[in-house]
């Protein structure tokens, strides 16, 4: 898995479809990261099919919402290379209601993502989840015959989640870091701190925050963008010095707060 990818989250269509082309053909992102709830999965496989790179070139990740054959269809691939439960929680259709299907245990549908990973290995390489917290990959842990691969989850400066990272590297599981530069509109753009490490390195804030999520190990990343130029700008990694990427350095003066954990606070 590569490991700067590039994210279409909130990427609308008639838009994400030249920005995955341009991610792919001419900024060298080899990563694709999407999802069923995104309504957008058609779109980023025309984008991938316009690009004119071979699709085995392409690591392409999607997410749980009925079932795989749908993915594959609406993307127009034979193959996933990352499956992944898109979050604990079941919600009754269309999941713009926000509310949860009481009726559906999340568990049943990882129990049922390992059944079709091992019977069908040549339409899904790997599986995993997203936005799990401890208390989620816990419950999924005592009973898994497969260990996921990755648990995509928001990170960054002003969301560290130290205890989510250090509990899913334990376990062999790889960390995918979404919305590294925060919200929308994020004040990390504007942190002091960061523009001086910015300027030092005579890079934009951006880079700095991905920068520090590919400084970390067992981690990989997947900025998004329909601007041309800051999707090719995003691929220019920086080296972080070591005092850069200390612990005690990691919130770069936003602590973790419940404010900033919009996204995951309700999961406990």
């Amino acid at each position: 898995m590569p490991i700067l990818g590039f994210g279409t989250w909130k990427s609308k269509p008639g838009q994400v479809e030249k920005a995955v082309e341009i991610a792919l053909r001419d900024a060298g992102y080899r990563s694709i990261d999407t999802a069923t709830a995104y309504g957008n999965e058609k779109e980023v496989g025309i984008g991938i099919k316009n690009s004119g790179v071979p699709r085995e070139d392409i690591f392409l990740t999607t997410k749980v919402k009925e079932a795989l054959d749908y993915s594959l269809t609406q993307l127009d691939t034979p193959y996933l290379d990352l499956w992944l439960m898109h979050w604990p929680a079941p919600m009754i259709s269309p999941p713009s209601l926000g509310k949860a299907d009481k009726s559906i245990d999340w568990l049943d549908t990882w129990k049922e993502m390992e059944n079709v990973y091992l019977a069908n290995k040549d339409k899904v390489r790997a599986i995993g989840v997203s936005n799990f917290s401890v208390k989620y990959l816990d419950r999924l842990l005592k009973v898994a015959r497969v260990v996921p691969a990755v648990n995509q989850i928001e990170l960054h400066p002003s969301l560290p989640q130290t205890s989510v990272v250090e509990h899913s590297t334990k376990h062999g599981i790889a960390l995918t870091s979404y919305s590294p530069l925060g919200s929308d509109k994020s004040p990390l753009l504007t942190n002091e701190i960061i523009l001086g490490v910015a300027k030092e390195h005579g890079v934009g804030p951006a880079n700095v925050l991905i920068s520090f999520q590919t400084a970390h190990p067992n981690r990989t990343v997947i900025p998004k963008s329909v601007t041309p130029e800051r999707i090719i700008a995003n691929t220019k990694i920086i080296d972080l010095s070591p005092e850069e990427v200390k612990a005690d350095r990691l919130n770069w003066g936003h602590p973790e707060v419940p404010g900033m954990q919009s996204q995951l606070g309700w999961m406990g």
